[in-house]
């Protein structure tokens, strides 16, 4: 694969990853919304992105780390894709061990019972949600910064 469609590609990925937690996190930054409405909206979303977003990320992880070893000449480049490969990485770990968890006990919830603790598992979902997003931003900006550099 040619090195400028490597970068293209790379950029539309984390574009594409970059923007979806950016829409679910301004989409789910409510906290007065009722417990039912929360629940169809976050289940609903859970079972649209669940598999999906994962790999999303990881070809993303996978293109940024190949770009930058195709770039192995230019250290300012490889150096920046290796950051935003690390921080892809931390975006997907906090996916793995503290979005996916909250996700799989929301997914057992059913409107006929309110859960004591729902708001609290919803707010820590949303920090880390804010938290992954930020990270996965920050990625896409550094991919970016990379292609214009050349």
């Amino acid at each position: 694969m040619g090195t400028l469609i490597l970068r293209f590609a790379n950029l539309i990925l984390s574009g594409i990853l970059a923007g979806a937690l950016f829409a679910i996190m301004m989409a789910f930054n409510s906290k007065s919304i009722s417990f039912p409405s929360y629940l169809v909206q976050q289940q609903n979303v859970i079972k649209a992105f669940n598999e999906l977003m994962p790999l999303i990320g990881f070809a993303a992880i996978i293109l940024t780390l190949v770009t930058a070893f195709k770039e192995r000449g230019n250290k300012t480049i490889v150096v920046s894709l290796i950051a935003a490969a690390v921080l892809l990485i931390l975006s997907g770990l906090i996916t793995k061990f503290g979005n996916q968890p909250i996700n799989t006990i929301v997914m057992t919830w059913n409107d006929s019972v309110v859960p004591k603790d729902w708001t609290a598992l919803r707010d820590k979902w949303l920090t880390l949600h804010t938290v992954r997003t930020i990270l996965s931003f920050l990625a896409f900006c550094i991919i970016g910064w990379s292609n214009i550099r050349r």
